[in-house]
């Protein structure tokens, strides 16, 4: 996901999520607690009707209880509106999500998604450019905005008692954005500095790049990355970047959510006041082309990084489409391997074996086709063809016998403290439902998509490993940091030096 914007601000938990908090956490505990009994308990643990499992539906069941107090709705003129109200909240969070990313790009106009997202804090017909930022902060808020290859969303938390700013500044931007020579060409510069700074001289960037762009060959959507290439931004011309804008961003094509302290009436009232006036457009429907064939032969490449310290190894397979049973079981093989310093892999290459410095392991959650991603940050002198072994052999052992009881059940409770911690906020849980409303529309599958998760099983992953991680379907990427230049050393000078040079050689030392 590219991001520009200041950071986004921590909102303090109250109110529902408060509540929501601790009754996951409290379930988190009395699992956790159960994973330390005998032997015995431990396999009456894997049971579906064990205590854990109870323990863990009643987390859920919280989560249920929320997302079935949000109420759904849509203008005339298309736009859909969730709301999340909690009285007892202080802040409020407005978020807009179109659905638009990186997919929707045609060849040679790679980009402009991202370039939006610039583009939208330009200004507006009643809104003078910075004034959206300066509005917001004065009032002690915070915005910001992102970019994925499938949706763009703008958003700013602000106190309970400004809803009604964020809701013009949002439908003012909607409806009038400025998309002046000026400002595209000033963002135009701006995108092509972050280029250079987040690709070009960001270790391991290029890499992953194309890593991607390896598994996706073929596969336009996702072939490219969201911020697009400089040899594109350089040929984009305004009459281009216009008409994608008129093509994407339009109340139709577009989801807004809220989430904090408000009332739902009034808040429906100045929606409608705001918003209600903005001209639906057509909007053409996704065509999602053919996918290539899977890979039938291991694909290897060697890259030289001139950022990189260090070597790393980067592997990837593609795999099925978000909330598919494979994909959730995947989801759960990636916190099995390197989530946390126990997970296998991390507790393996970093700690034990001090072969790398870092681990990761990670799917890229796209709306369509998407990716199982291991990348190994190598120490110094490692080596790669040991920890290539490594990763071969754990994953050999998920494919045969699955993961052991203690590391599935880690992964279970940090997967259930993530989720829990990934909806604290007013901005985290406006912006999730937006997106949830966007790609599947229903953001109530929030709670589902937990369940699913906790309910993935040794044999599950054992199933899902085999069939998608084979070696033969993987890309495997070899990062080679640049050659070091040769150190260049003086001439020894001669013994005998003339009674100047050493009148300077002794004073040097008397300096020192």
């Amino acid at each position: 996901m590219v991001r520009d914007k200041p950071g986004v601000m921590c909102i303090r938990r109250v109110g529902i999520l408060s509540r929501l908090v601790g009754a996951l956490l409290l379930a988190s505990t009395m699992t956790s607690a159960q994973s330390k009994n005998s032997d015995e308990t431990a396999r009456h643990t894997e049971s579906s009707h064990s205590v854990a499992f109870v323990s863990r539906n009643s987390a859920i069941a919280v989560i249920e209880r929320w997302v079935l107090g949000l109420s759904q709705s849509t203008l005339e003129n298309g736009l859909r509106v969730v709301m999340a109200p909690d009285p007892d909240s202080p802040t409020v969070s407005v978020s807009v999500t179109y659905d638009v990313g990186s997919r929707n790009e045609t060849v040679g106009q790679s980009g402009f998604a991202h370039l939006f997202e610039h583009m939208m804090f330009q200004g507006s017909r009643n809104v003078a450019k910075g004034d959206h930022f300066q509005l917001i902060t004065s009032r002690g808020g915070q915005l910001n905005g992102t970019t994925s290859s499938d949706r763009t969303n703008y958003f700013e938390t602000l106190p309970a008692s400004e809803l009604q700013l964020g809701l013009w500044l949002e439908a003012d931007r909607m409806r009038w954005l400025d998309i002046s020579p000026e400002n595209f060409e000033n963002q135009r510069a701006v995108v092509k500095e972050e280029y250079r700074m987040r690709v070009e001289n960001a270790a391991y960037r290029p890499a992953l790049i194309e890593l991607e762009r390896q598994l996706f060959a073929g596969y336009a959507p996702y072939e490219h990355p969201t911020i697009g290439s400089m040899a594109d931004l350089d040929a984009a011309k305004l009459e281009w970047v216009k008409e994608f804008h008129s093509r994407y961003y339009r109340p139709n094509n577009a989801v807004l959510s809220l989430s904090g302290g408000f009332d739902p009436d009034q808040a429906m009232e100045f929606i409608r006041k705001y918003f209600g006036a903005i001209e639906r457009a057509p909007v053409a429907a996704f065509s999602e082309p053919a996918l290539p064939p899977d890979r039938t032969q291991e694909n290897r490449l060697a890259l030289t990084d001139v950022n990189a310290k260090t070597a790393a190894l980067l592997w990837g397979w593609r795999i099925p489409k978000s909330r598919t049973a494979d994909h959730f079981a995947l989801e759960m093989t990636a916190r099995v391997l390197a989530d946390g310093e126990s997970s296998l892999l991390y507790e393996k290459l970093v700690r034990k074996l001090a072969l790398a410095r870092d681990v990761s392991v990670f799917t890229y959650d796209h709306r369509g086709p998407d990716a199982f991603v291991i990348t190994v940050e190598l120490n110094e002198g490692a080596d790669a063809a040991k920890v290539e072994a490594i990763v071969d052999k754990e994953l050999s052992a998920l494919a045969s016998a699955g993961p052991n009881r203690n590391a599935l059940e880690r992964a279970r409770q940090r997967t259930k403290s993530a989720f829990v911690f990934g909806l604290q906020s007013n901005q985290n849980r406006a912006t999730t439902l937006g997106e949830y409303a966007v790609f599947y529309d229903n953001p109530r599958l929030i709670a589902r998509d937990l369940e699913a998760l906790l309910k993935v099983g040794p044999h599950d992953i054992t199933e899902a490993v085999a069939l998608y991680l084979p070696k033969h379907a993987r890309t495997l990427i070899h990062v080679a940091p640049a050659p070091k230049p040769p150190i260049l050393r003086a001439e020894p000078q001669s013994p005998v030096s003339s009674p100047v040079t050493s009148q300077a050689s002794q004073s040097s030392k008397e300096s020192r």
